[in-house]
């Protein structure tokens, strides 16, 4: 296909594949839901039940703010194959405009949240880099 907008396909998707690294390097990779504004990907620590209340995201963007999020699509038919991927700088806030802005952008894309409580903190990533791929 000669209109693959990796950007758009991207926003479109309901998920995505946060990976980071924490200051020792080793990596992790998380799925989250998501919401792109312009050039920034909001995601948030909702009220869902956690293993921890210290995730491993938070302490690895603390420690190294590089990260990356992949969203793919796979069918049977490999001809409909593709991938994108957001290479940026994640910042976690606790409070303010960014905070604000991500809960609605997220509240925006997914109805869900109508229901589930968005009291967390929010990771805003600034995309310096957007790749993908379709056959």
């Amino acid at each position: 296909m000669s209109d693959f907008d990796a950007r758009e396909r991207f926003a479109s998707s309901p998920v995505a594949q946060l990976a980071t690294a924490g200051a020792d390097g080793v990596p992790h990779v998380v799925p989250v839901v998501f919401a792109v504004d312009k050039h920034t990907i909001y995601t948030a620590v909702d009220a869902k039940r956690k293993s921890t209340h210290r995730l491993r995201r938070m302490v690895n963007i603390e420690a190294n703010p590089a990260v990356s999020l992949l969203v793919d699509h796979y069918d049977n038919d490999w001809s409909q194959l593709w991938w994108v991927r957001a290479d940026g700088t994640a910042q976690i806030h606790y409070s303010g405009e960014e905070m604000a802005n991500g809960y609605f952008a997220l509240r925006r894309k997914y109805p869900q949240y109508q229901r589930v409580a968005l009291d967390g903190p929010v990771i805003a990533i600034t995309v310096s880099r957007w790749s993908g791929w379709q056959t």
